[in-house]
């Protein structure tokens, strides 16, 4: 780790000079893009299978939507690692203007990419290919605009000035988020649907080209100028950092200590309460996307607060607070959240009980990270019918080889197993089950969209406003905290690699875990369970290894 400073006058603060904010802005907005980017494809996932995907047959279907979507996160710390290296080894300034070309190009390249109805089997592939591209150069980007603004910082503001790369993930989901709705819009669903979605896209093209233009511009980190001038750098990076205990021990530390919980926490409030909203509470997603995107817009000057009173008094005490205060408040957030966006729900949940009577050999868990894999028992039709229905339920377990049926009240609804019919019979029978069972539970009082009429907005938009306030608590100090944990040598490639680990692996797969866990139980607030546990297990291990680092002087 870095050298404690020991220079009386870290506690001086002073104004921010031309030559600073100049690299703030230009580290800040070439990130903002690059995250805008990334998130367009999960934004707009739905529609771009329809592009590329239904015409497949289910087998190349399958493994073609599977790439596309978990190659994004999959290969983001293989993207750490590759720009780590180059970062280490060749610069901060050079390896960061190569992510945001091959980022910007990939985007660039999905919004002119022909359908599979033009060009067949090609068109899957081809953008799997670019999201990979697309994963690979994020999985390089933080890392490289966190050290490279860091290492422009002076000591005692290293917090507020890392603190704006902070905003670029939030402020690029927002970005994403505002063109494409005003992109929707503008053109009506049926347009957007055939060929407007690629408009985001294309426009890609404007925010690349600017970004390049300002990154040109932009000088070599000076701690890593004079490195390179006493040829101190490291030869090997990677093994330095990960194959020598000295240095693994922080690495691990970073990644169960700050990023795994800050994965979840980021996710958890920034895309999976926009899931609860529509898909479970069945908020219409126009209203839902514009509350998200209201509350990630007021809550991101609280990055720069709390990013920026990590230099006062430590990033360790804000980055564990915002997770604990997640752990301990996410389940009434949540029971709120379906108090004041959709009541009827709420009180069906509360008035008519439904149980699933099935065989528990047929009840997989389902977890599905793709949205591809297929649950064909009878259990798994009733559970995951229930699940989109978003009906909470209990499991009564029969003898082995029955077929699973549902309870509502009196009445009991017969599911079918799948496996060995026809495709024509399957989507029958799915059709008569599906219709049955949504009439008795709309019976029952469960609703089938959320009334606009009683959706109290303030209150709702008061909540996911809170989740994004703990997102901004233990993000906003965070590159801080990870530069600071790292020599100058090999800093770019050991903090990558933890960053995206935690963010990308356990972040990124919390809405599909999440899931698997409601239909596991039959409890639609299950799924906070992931969140929960493993931000608790960071905020304990990072309360027992963690090392303070805000008086630490990276220059050393």
């Amino acid at each position: 780790m870095s050298t404690l400073s020991t220079n009386n006058s870290v506690n001086t603060k002073r104004v921010i000079t031309e030559a600073e904010r100049k690299i703030l802005i230009a580290s800040s907005l070439g990130t903002v893009f690059e995250w805008y980017d990334f998130f367009l494809y999960g934004s707009l996932a739905a529609v771009i299978a329809k592009q590329f995907f239904a015409k497949a047959d289910p087998t190349t279907g399958l493994i073609f939507a599977l790439l596309a979507f978990a190659a994004g996160f999959i290969v983001r710390p293989f993207g750490a690692l590759v720009f780590g290296r180059l970062g280490d080894m060749i610069g901060r300034k050079y390896t960061f203007l190569m992510t945001i070309l091959i980022m910007g190009l990939s985007t660039f390249g999905v919004g002119l990419l022909p359908a599979y109805e033009s060009i067949g089997i090609a068109a899957p592939i081809i953008l799997i290919s670019l999201r990979l591209l697309q994963g690979l150069a994020l999985g390089g980007e933080y890392g490289g605009a966190a050290v490279y603004v860091a290492e422009h910082a002076p000591n005692n503001q290293r917090g507020q000035f890392t603190a704006w790369i902070q905003t670029t993930a939030t402020l690029g989901l927002f970005l994403s988020l505002l063109v494409i709705l005003s992109t929707r819009l503008f053109l009506g669903e049926a347009a957007f649907g055939e060929w407007g979605w690629r408009i985001p896209f294309l426009a890609s093209i404007i925010l690349l080209g600017l970004s390049v233009w300002i990154r040109m511009s932009m000088s070599e980190s000076p701690v890593f100028a004079k490195m390179k001038e006493e040829g101190t750098e490291s030869k090997a990076p990677l093994t330095e950092s990960f194959l020598r205990w000295k240095n693994l021990k922080i690495v691990l530390i970073a990644l169960f200590g700050i990023t795994a919980g800050l994965g979840c926490v980021w996710y958890a409030g920034q895309f999976y309460v926009l899931l609860f909203l529509t898909q479970t509470l069945k908020v219409d997603s126009f209203t839902a996307n514009l509350i998200v995107a209201g509350a990630l817009l007021v809550a991101t000057p609280f990055f720069l607060i709390f990013g920026t009173l990590s230099d006062r008094i430590g990033r360790k005490k804000i980055i564990l607070t915002g997770m604990a205060l997640a752990v301990l408040t996410y389940f009434p957030i949540f029971k709120g959240l379906t108090h004041y966006a959709n009541p009827a729900l709420e009180m069906a949940l509360k008035n008519s009980p439904v149980v699933v009577v099935a065989d528990p050999g047929d009840c997989q868990f389902q977890f599905n990270p793709t949205g591809t894999k297929k649950f064909t028992s009878s259990c798994d039709i009733a559970k995951a019918k229930l699940v989109a229905a978003s009906v909470n339920y209990r499991v009564e377990n029969a003898v082995p080889g029955t077929i699973a049926n549902v309870k509502v009240g009196d009445k009991i609804i017969n599911s079918f197993d799948s496996v060995g019919l026809s495709k024509e019979e399957a989507a029958l029978k799915m059709n008569n089950f599906a219709k049955e069972l949504s009439a008795t539970i709309s019976e029952a009082g469960y609703p089938q969209k959320a009334n606009a009429d009683e959706i109290n907005k303030p209150m709702v938009f008061l909540l996911v406003f809170l989740l994004v306030i703990y997102v901004t608590m233990a993000y906003g100090p965070t590159a801080a905290a990870l530069v600071e944990l790292f020599p100058t040598k090999i800093r770019y490639s050991s903090l990558s690699l933890p960053y995206h680990i935690g963010t990308g692996w356990f972040g990124g797969l919390m809405p599909t875990t999440a899931f698997a866990l409601v239909a596991l139980e039959g409890d639609i607030y299950y799924g906070l369970w992931y969140p929960v546990i493993i931000s608790a297990v960071t905020v304990i291990f990072g309360a027992i290894f963690l090392p303070e680092t805000k008086n630490v002087d990276i220059k050393l």
